[in-house]
């Protein structure tokens, strides 16, 4: 399975309502290239696919204040895929609930 989830952030939303053509953003496996995306996502939505964009998201460090002391640790990194779609084409993501 390369596509591991949508990524329906406020920011990732909104960047798709403001555009002429609509992009979606998900977490992709981090071996996956763009083709096998393309292939992925023309499979599960069937829809036709213009562009992907791929990205490395480092993953943040963080600090927390415990009982035993400051713990710091740093999140996982994951592979970003933006995914824009041919005109007349868009995939709802909430038809399912």
């Amino acid at each position: 399975m390369i596509l591991i989830r949508p990524i329906l952030s406020e920011k990732s939303v909104k960047a798709s309502e403001r555009a002429k053509v609509p992009a979606y953003s998900f977490e992709v496996h981090m071996d996956s290239n763009k083709f096998d995306i393309v292939e992925e996502i023309e499979k599960i939505y069937e829809v036709k696919v213009a562009e992907v964009n791929t990205m490395v998201v480092r993953g943040k460090r963080y600090s927390r204040y415990t009982k035993k002391g400051v713990t710091s640790g740093k999140a996982a990194n994951y592979k970003k895929a933006i995914v824009t779609l041919k005109d007349g084409y868009s995939i709802d993501f909430y038809k399912n609930i």
